[in-house]
């Protein structure tokens, strides 16, 4: 048997995580036009997303089923690359970015870091592993140089994530672990928009955020309370937000993905938002893929949903695309056999580890 094989009708159950993963983006897709059909908007930006992550995790699957080692690797250096030349991704002026291509920066590193350390433990010589593993340390020197402190931390949380999957052998935990921690983070965001924290707990959230950004996430949950079925339409948190109207140079954007669906969309976008995140940990689940390779991947993308929950990250093509990306690699076939102390077990997808 293959190192890469899964249980009976493993086959069957990917085929239906990934029609669900279609039919989870496709009605992403359906409600924006539906929501900018009702009350106007530009529905563009929001489509053209669901084509990144589309468009990245179908690349993924075949780059990754080719090239288990190479792609990952090679998508860790374009990332790196391209979290140089944030302030030129972002949308809206650059004089007005210091929101933003920190957001941006931060979360192409993640995906960077994720992809070498899936490289590493995909890879069968040591040599190769410990190459990867050092471009992941570079990744976090990057990181440095390039004065991203949140990516720095998610780096080297990614990188200690990886190395203590060794000692796991399941992935059921480790994502339920994962699916936790963006839960925590993403209900921190909407509990300081909605200022129901305790004063002293909510003081200190918002000391480490800028005042700007947490009059944007007050101006988006208002919009989510006065339209809380449909949203004032994708692209029009700008037209409605009194803090955008006050600055002259703003992108226009809350800097929180989950409240500027809430306020574009209504809290049916934010269930779609949520949905597809919970169908990208179960794709993992039932991937074929080692646990260390799966969990690497989980870590990374967790980190960037949590940098998605207090910036615009998701605004970018390039994010969403190397999300998409991350996820395909980790969730593809192996043309060939991967480490056999590494293989998923022959009783459930979710139970490899170290021989």
């Amino acid at each position: 048997m293959a190192a890469t094989a899964g249980p009976p009708g493993a086959y069957e159950r990917r085929s239906a995580s990934d029609a669900t993963g279609i039919a989870l983006l496709g009605v992403c897709a359906a409600w924006t036009l539906i929501s900018a059909g009702v009350h106007g908007g530009q529905p563009e930006g929001v489509l053209l997303a669901v084509l990144a992550v589309a468009a990245g995790y179908a690349g993924g699957r075949i780059c990754g089923a080719l090239l288990p080692v190479a792609a990952p690797c090679a998508g860790a250096l374009a990332g790196v690359g391209l979290a140089a030349a944030a302030p030129y991704l972002s949308p809206g002026p650059v004089s007005a970015a210091p929101l933003g291509h920190t957001g941006a920066a931060a979360a192409l590193l993640i995906l960077a870091s994720g992809a070498a350390c899936s490289a590493a433990w995909a890879a069968r010589r040591p040599s190769t592993r410990l190459a990867m593993r050092l471009l992941a340390v570079g990744i976090v020197v990057a990181a440095v140089a390039l004065g991203s402190m949140a990516g720095v931390i998610a780096c080297v949380g990614i990188l200690l994530c990886s190395l203590a999957t060794a000692l796991m052998r399941g992935r059921v935990l480790g994502l339920v672990g994962l699916a936790l921690a963006t839960a925590v983070v993403t209900g921190l965001t909407w509990a300081i928009a909605d200022d129901v924290l305790p004063e002293g707990l909510s003081a200190s959230l918002e000391g480490q955020l800028d005042g700007y950004r947490v009059e944007l996430w007050h101006d988006a949950l208002a919009l989510a309370g006065q339209e809380p079925a449909l949203g004032v339409g994708p692209g029009r948190f700008a037209d409605s937000s009194p803090t955008v109207a006050e600055h002259l140079l703003t992108d226009g954007r809350p800097h929180s993905a989950l409240l500027q669906q809430a306020a574009e969309q209504g809290l049916a976008g934010v269930l779609l938002l949520a949905a597809v995140f919970c169908w990208l940990l179960y794709a993992l689940y039932r991937s074929p893929r080692s646990t260390q390779v799966v969990l690497s991947a989980g870590a990374a993308l967790t980190a960037l949903a949590a940098v998605a929950s207090v910036g615009n990250a998701l605004s970018v093509t390039a994010v969403t695309t190397g999300a998409g990306y991350l996820a395909g690699i980790a969730t593809a076939r192996p043309l060939g056999d991967e480490p056999a102390q590494l293989r998923p077990s022959a009783s459930s997808p979710g139970s490899a580890g170290p021989g």
